[in-house]
């Protein structure tokens, strides 16, 4: 501190100009608060060392600092101070402190005014950088950990959905089945019936081939009559096309649900955002999941004109697999289900309507929370929505939910036909 009772701040102030004393004092008690040490030279020597430059002292001599401080702290510093015009001068100064430890401090004159024998009143400001460099290593460590746990939280969120991907993939691989056992079935059995028919036809060739010598005109017309009377050459020459139409139907069903399959089940690593078509994808969803609907609900869809969407085409079709499959239970023996879509401005909408036993108002607030289910266990991990609801905010949209007790739920995904970041890239 000063070996005087008043602070020379306040001195100096007040001889300049005795009424702002106030800001003097002020000034003293911002010098006492300061972070940074703050010796005042008032010649002949240093007058005042605020609390900071006594801890400074302390760090560099590794002794309590007196009343001396600031003549101690000078002494330590490797500059030379002259006489001259008043102005603002730099310098950086490295020390060794008590412990051994290097310590740079950066040092800033700052002229006052002048001393009582004329000579020029100044502060040094001592600024210890090694504390700042300290802190911005500290940060820049913080940093590279928060990126690092970005990339582990991403790559988990990433594997959280595919894994709900593949539950889900699971609850329906049975119907799946179902509905691909369907198609081969009556593809295997037309097919046995074609390979019927062909011998058949082959046999009655073979016919026309033995009465082809002249002269047996009538025996061959009575065997030829025979035969296509046995084989039903008529019904076989009908029937054939209908046979090969309905087993490439089939084989075209299998294609397509499995394709479908193949598609939902994606995992979606280094998808690409591209513009879309969502009929596309509802129709191909509700191709994976209307095993589970088709014996209980009457489907109805409305669909209107939609623009080409901006999106992650494998991600959005989860999103209607999760709330058309939780619109199927909610329906307990017959229902109806009924999707509408429509464009409004720069937004499109996706309606999935069911009439099913909707959702207590208690319940309703929770619906997006992870891992909250009110299924029993093993038909729901309580993810489904709460995934949804991740990837339509992740498309810059939104999920509304309307549902009474006894009425039914409707869920409606609005999404921007444009991603923010096309819509700035376009305005450039």
């Amino acid at each position: 501190m000063s070996t005087g009772t008043v602070s020379p701040i306040v001195v100096l102030t007040e001889r300049r100009n005795p009424a702002r004393s106030r800001l003097g004092r002020d000034l003293y008690a911002l010098a006492q608060r300061l972070d940074d040490a703050l010796i005042v030279l008032q010649p002949p020597a240093p007058t005042y060392a605020n609390p900071a430059a006594h801890r400074l002292l302390e760090l560099l001599e590794g002794q309590p600092p007196d009343e001396r401080c600031g003549e101690r702290l000078m002494a330590l510093l490797p500059l030379r101070l002259d006489n001259g015009e008043p102005s603002n001068r730099h310098a950086t100064v490295t020390l060794t402190s008590a412990a051994g430890e290097r310590c740079t401090l950066q040092v800033t004159e700052i002229p006052l005014g002048e001393g009582e024998d004329g000579g020029r009143s100044r502060c040094l400001l001592l600024r210890d950088v090694t504390v700042m460099q300290q802190r911005e290593e500290e940060l820049q460590r913080r940093h590279a950990e928060l990126q690092q746990a970005y990339l582990r939280l991403a790559g988990a969120q990433e594997q959280l959905l595919q894994s709900e991907k593949m539950a889900s993939i699971g609850q329906l691989a049975a119907g799946v089945a179902h509905e691909i056992n369907n198609p081969i079935g009556y593809v295997n059995s037309n097919l046995a019936t074609l390979q019927e028919y062909l011998r058949n036809l082959l046999t009655l060739l073979h016919a026309y081939e033995r009465v082809l010598p002249p002269g047996s005109e009538a025996e061959a017309a009575t065997e030829i009559a025979d035969l296509r009377a046995r084989f039903d050459l008529d019904f076989m020459l009908r029937d054939l096309p209908e046979l090969v139409a309905e087993s490439r139907e089939g084989i075209e069903r299998v294609t397509k649900i499995v394709q479908d399959l193949k598609d939902f089940s994606h995992a979606g690593r280094g998808e690409s955002w591209v513009m879309a078509d969502l009929h596309k994808g509802l129709d191909s969803t509700l191709n994976i999941v209307w095993n589970e609907l088709k014996y209980k609900v009457r489907l109805e869809k409305h669909y209107g004109q939609l623009p080409l969407v901006e999106c992650l085409p494998s991600e959005l079709n989860q999103v209607f697999m999760n709330i058309l499959v939780n619109a199927g239970q909610a329906i307990a023996e017959r229902g109806h289900i009924e999707i509408a879509t429509g464009h409004e401005g720069e937004d499109v909408w996706v309606s999935i309507r069911d009439d099913g036993e909707g959702i207590p108002d208690a319940v309703l607030p929770r619906i997006f929370d992870p891992f909250f289910t009110t299924k029993p266990v093993g038909r729901g991990s309580g993810l489904g929505l709460s995934i949804s609801y991740g990837i339509v905010a992740k498309h810059h949209g939104r999920i509304e939910v309307d549902s009474a007790p006894g009425k039914g739920t409707t869920f409606r995904v609005v999404l921007p036909v444009r991603q923010p970041h096309a819509a700035g890239a376009d305005a450039r």
